[in-house]
C-alpha cells in the first residue's frame, strides 16, 4: 500500500521528507448528526430532529460516502469503529446492522475489532442494545453526565437518573465493555455533588470512565447566556478529587478525561493521541489519511440533507475541505494529541508517524522542558505533572511561528 501514493496522482512527496516506512493503524469513525435536543453546552455537530430520523436516506448517502473514500484506503484493515454523535442511539439496530455489513463489504474489517456506539440513556431500549450487540457492536459508551436530576435539567439532557441507571443495566446485559461519560464543574455544582456522581458511576463496575470539566464553548447557548459554574479554584479541586476516587477504585488516568481499567482503554480514541489514521464517514466527518509521502486531511459537508444529497452525487463534492499537511502542521498536531497521554509516547513514534526528524521540534521542546512543562530528553515525549496540569499552554508551545 505505502508504495501505491505516487502511482495513484504521480504527485511528488513533500520536499524535505523521507516518507513513512509504514503506515499507521486506520481507524473509522462515522457521524450521526441527529438528536432530540440539542444540548446548552453542546458545540458537536448535532442537530435536533422532529419525527423519525430518516434511515433510508442516511443509509443510502452513507454507502456512496463510503465507496467514494475506499480508493484511498483499500486493502488497509481497520483497527476500531466508532459511531459518534449526535445521538446514534436514535438508529434502529437493523441500520446498525447494514452499516457494519458494509463496512465488511468495502473495507479489510478484521473479526473482533472495537465497535463503540455512543447511546443517550433517554433513547435506551433493552431490545434495541441487544441488537446492536448481535450487529457486532462490542462497546457502549453511555452520556449519563451526572445522577442529579436538577443538574440533567440544567444541562438540557433529555433522561432522568433513573433512566441512566436503566440504561447502564441494559448496556451490561448487552455487551461487556462500557464507557460511562460523566461532567464535572457544573452549574452551581458543589465539591460533595462531584463526589456524589463519580461515587455512584464507579459503584456499577464499568471497565472506563470519561471524566470532563464542563467547558463553555464558543458558539453554544451557554456562551451566549453563562450559568453560574464553579470558580477555578473549586474546578481545580474537583479535577483532583475524580483522579482520587477513581484511582483509588483500581482505574488508570491514561489521558485527560480518561480513567480505565487493566486493559478497558478505548482503542479508538487512542489511536487519535497516537496520531494513528482515520476514515470519517457522515456530516461533518473529518478525515487523516496518510500516504507514503504526504498525510492529507478531509472534511464532510457538515449540514445533513446537503451532505446526503452531495455524497449521492458521488462527484467527491461532499468533501469541502482536501489539504496536505506541511511540516508545521504534523509537529504541531503530534503534540497536540500525543502529550494528552499521561505516559506520553515513545520518540520513535514521532518519526513514524509523521516521517519528519525529531530534531526539528528539538528548539521547542528545549523551552517547553526549561519551563517545567515536558520531561526532558527525545526518548520518550511526555508532560510533567505542571505540563499535564496547564495543558493548553504546554501544546501552544509547538505552535508554528
Amino acid at each position: 500500500m505505502p508504495g501505491e501514493e505516487a502511482s495513484n496522482d504521480g504527485r511528488p512527496g513533500v520536499r524535505g521528507r523521507p516518507g513513512l516506512v509504514a503506515l499507521p493503524p486506520l481507524s473509522l469513525y462515522v457521524h450521526v448528526p441527529w438528536c432530540v435536543h440539542k444540548c446548552p453546552y453542546c458545540d458537536f455537530n448535532s442537530h435536533e430532529r422532529t419525527g423519525e430520523v430518516p434511515e433510508a436516506e442516511y443509509l443510502k448517502a452513507l454507502e456512496a460516502d463510503l465507496e467514494q473514500a475506499v480508493p484511498d484506503v483499500w486493502g488497509r484493515p481497520i483497527s476500531t469503529v466508532f459511531f459518534g454523535g449526535g445521538t446514534p442511539s436514535l438508529l434502529s439496530a437493523e441500520a446498525v446492522d447494514r452499516m457494519i455489513t458494509l463496512f465488511r463489504a468495502y473495507l479489510n474489517l478484521p473479526p473482533g475489532v472495537e465497535i463503540t456506539l455512543e447511546a443517550n440513556p433517554g433513547t435506551a431500549e433493552a431490545g434495541r442494545f441487544q441488537g446492536y450487540a448481535q450487529a457486532g457492536v462490542n462497546r457502549i459508551s453511555l452520556g449519563i453526565q451526572s445522577f442529579d436530576d436538577a443538574k440533567l435539567k440544567r444541562l438540557g439532557r433529555i433522561h432522568d437518573a433513573d433512566q441512566a441507571r436503566a440504561a447502564i443495566a441494559m448496556a451490561q446485559k448487552a455487551v461487556d465493555r462500557v464507557n460511562l461519560d460523566l461532567m464535572f464543574a457544573l452549574p452551581n455544582q458543589t465539591l460533595e455533588q462531584c463526589e456524589g456522581d463519580v461515587r455512584e458511576a464507579l459503584t456499577y463496575g464499568t471497565g472506563h470512565l470519561s471524566l470532563y470539566h464542563l467547558t463553555l464553548e464558543p458558539n453554544t447557548v451557554f456562551a451566549k447566556f453563562p450559568p453560574r459554574v464553579p470558580d477555578d479554584d473549586l474546578s481545580a479541586a474537583m479535577q483532583d478529587r475524580v483522579a482520587e476516587l477513581a484511582e483509588s477504585a483500581g482505574f488508570e488516568r491514561y489521558e485527560v478525561s480518561a480513567y480505565a481499567q487493566p486493559g478497558q482503554a478505548c482503542q479508538h480514541n487512542l489511536n487519535y493521541w497516537q496520531f494513528g489514521d482515520y476514515l470519517g464517514l457522515g456530516p461533518g466527518a473529518h478525515s487523516k489519511i496518510s500516504f507514503q509521502h504526504r498525510i492529507t486531511r478531509q472534511v464532510r459537508a457538515r449540514m445533513p440533507d446537503s451532505w446526503m444529497r452531495l455524497a449521492g452525487q458521488r462527484d467527491g463534492s461532499h468533501i469541502v475541505e482536501r489539504r496536505e499537511l506541511n511540516h508545521d502542521d504534523l509537529g504541531f498536531e503530534f503534540m497536540l494529541n500525543a502529550l494528552r497521554l499521561k505516559q506520553g509516547v515513545e520518540g520513535g513514534l514521532f518519526i513514524e508517524r509523521t516521517g519528519l526528524s525529531l530534531l526539528s521540534l528539538l528548539p521547542k521542546m528545549r523551552h517547553a522542558a526549561e519551563r517545567g512543562l515536558l520531561e526532558p530528553g527525545l526518548e520518550r515525549i511526555c508532560a510533567t505533572p505542571q505540563g499535564w496540569r496547564f495543558l493548553n499552554e504546554l501544546q501552544m508551545e509547538f505552535l508554528a511561528d
